[in-house]
């Protein structure tokens, strides 16, 4: 019996969601022998070996800024995460697939051939504001604005919406991956220590702050020593990464305010109103919803599920496609993107 599955096909994880859960959530990531490019691990074990790769690997990121870098090993991925989710018997699942907003018909194409050629059928697309606003419970459906903020691993998906569509948008190039790099370049250029996205990463969950805390917090962190070329280990506080975050936070909201500036005033005065609806894996920082609220000057609500809202609201469409054609949106599959 053929099932009804929503796909994230996100920079960081892919999510998979059928039969009213979660089936599969892993790294969107692939380690691949560096001469014939064959993969050789997928998901979280390719994770585990990113900066520790041997000459004869290497760490391959299929899906960069929310759009297909390497089309072969995404499909590889998806193919073995739609085996690992359903086994090899069942029959082709209907897809609705999550999109950040602004591809351009080139990458809707790509991404749902890969979809496709990975098991699915009959793909059809969300974008991602869309998919977030049913996922956190908004009703968009009448005539009053509201706004979402999915600050993701490669982009910053935002949005005004009323009356079942998108008023303005914006799919920012800069989301938590930044807050990483950041961290990464503070650390070489203060401690003169080189430190791997891995550690990067735990740092940013560790300490990471956008607002200054009431209590300064540390860590150890261990790297490797620029001038001697040894492991070192170093200490890191929440004050320092305040300061070196900062710079990204501001960019992150100056987009959400370049959206707000583009949209009708009475959209405007509605979202001031209503607040900012904030999901997204990089709104989990700490102190991001309280900054953005003082940087735009509007109530910012946070997601109580902030990782998955992209996808349980693919899903609720899927399952209710009423919900959108009531509106002024029309599900669209794949092929009615495509200009011949």
């Amino acid at each position: 019996m053929a099932i009804d599955i929503a796909i994230d096909l996100g920079t960081s994880k892919t999510v998979i969601f059928g039969n009213s859960r979660i089936i599969l959530e892993e790294p969107t990531i692939v380690t691949a022998d560096s001469e014939t490019l064959e993969p050789v691990y997928f998901g979280g074990e390719a994770k585990e070996t990113l900066g520790r790769t041997p000459d004869t690997l290497t760490c391959i990121h299929p899906i960069e800024r929310g759009s297909i870098a390497d089309y072969d090993s995404a499909f590889e991925m998806l193919s073995k995460y739609m085996h690992d989710a359903f086994g090899s018997k069942i029959i082709r699942p209907r897809v609705m697939a999550c999109l950040p907003t602004g591809l351009t018909e080139l990458q809707h194409r790509f991404m749902g051939k890969v979809i496709e050629e990975s098991g699915g059928r009959n793909v059809t697309v969300i974008e991602s504001p869309l998919a977030i606003a049913l996922g956190v419970g908004v009703d968009f459906s009448q005539a009053e604005g509201v706004m979402v903020v999915d600050i993701g691993a490669g982009v910053t998906d935002i949005a005004s919406i009323s009356l079942g569509g998108i008023v303005q948008c914006d799919s920012a190039k800069i989301a938590s991956a930044d807050f990483d790099d950041a961290i990464i370049k503070f650390v070489r250029r203060t401690f003169n220590i080189e430190i791997g996205p891995l550690t990067a990463e735990h740092i940013k969950k560790q300490v990471g702050t956008v607002v200054q805390r009431p209590v300064e917090i540390t860590m150890v962190a261990k790297g490797r020593n620029l001038r001697t070329g040894l492991p070192e280990a170093f200490e890191i506080s929440s004050a320092q990464i305040y300061e070196t975050l900062f710079d990204t936070a501001v960019t992150i909201c100056n987009a959400v305010r370049k959206v707000i500036e583009k949209t009708d005033p009475d959209i405007v005065s509605d979202i001031m109103n209503n607040g900012i609806h904030l999901t997204g894996g990089g709104s989990l920082i700490n102190g991001m919803d309280q900054f953005m609220s003082e940087f735009i000057g509007a109530r910012v609500i946070p997601a109580s599920d902030p990782s998955h809202s992209v996808i349980k609201g693919a899903a609720y469409a899927l399952k209710h496609p009423s919900v959108l054609k009531d509106m002024n949106y029309q599900v669209r599959s794949v092929k009615e993107l495509i200009i011949d």
